[in-house]
């Protein structure tokens, strides 16, 4: 299928599109943030710049936008042109080697989509503390729980 725009048209699109602080990462920020728990953004030593590092629990989160990284890609692929399929099928490839070379290095992965933070905003931030609880518990760092609260401290060389 050939693309309905000219090739300028088609550039200006394309570099409308943001790959930091989109919609739904803001609006987990704004979530975190109203917890008490705190994070750091984009840290370029992990592999993939993952959206939401915390440091002390050894955890990291990606924000992913439905259709860029291929939410239930093989149910719509046919849809699309040759390259579209081919991106998002590079989308998801490069995606699954992130994954395994954090995990790899001791990093709990954790993947919110995009559609999950729009139906269930609470739900998302409830995965993710709880997730941080339990590392952080199993590490032996300090956290402190108060009415759903979550502070983790980060280390000395983490500040």
């Amino acid at each position: 299928m050939p693309d309905n725009l000219t090739v300028a048209q088609r550039s200006y699109t394309m570099s409308r599109i943001q790959s930091a602080d989109t919609g739904p990462e803001v609006l987990l920020r704004r979530l975190l943030r109203a917890r008490g728990i705190r994070f750091r953004v984009y840290v370029r030593d992990l592999p993939g710049r993952p959206d939401f590092v915390f440091p002390a629990a050894r955890t990291v989160v990606f924000v992913n936008g439905d259709f860029w990284h291929g939410w239930r890609f093989p149910l719509w692929r046919a849809k699309l042109g040759v390259y579209w399929r081919k991106k998002i099928a590079g989308n998801r490839a490069r995606d699954r080697k992130v994954i395994r070379r954090l995990r790899r290095r001791g990093w709990l992965v954790l993947r919110l989509w995009e559609h999950q933070l729009e139906r269930n905003p609470a739900g998302c931030v409830d995965r993710v503390q709880a997730a941080i609880a339990s590392r952080v518990a199993l590490e032996g760092g300090a956290v402190s729980v108060e009415r759903r609260r979550v502070k983790v401290g980060l280390g000395q060389g983490n500040r």
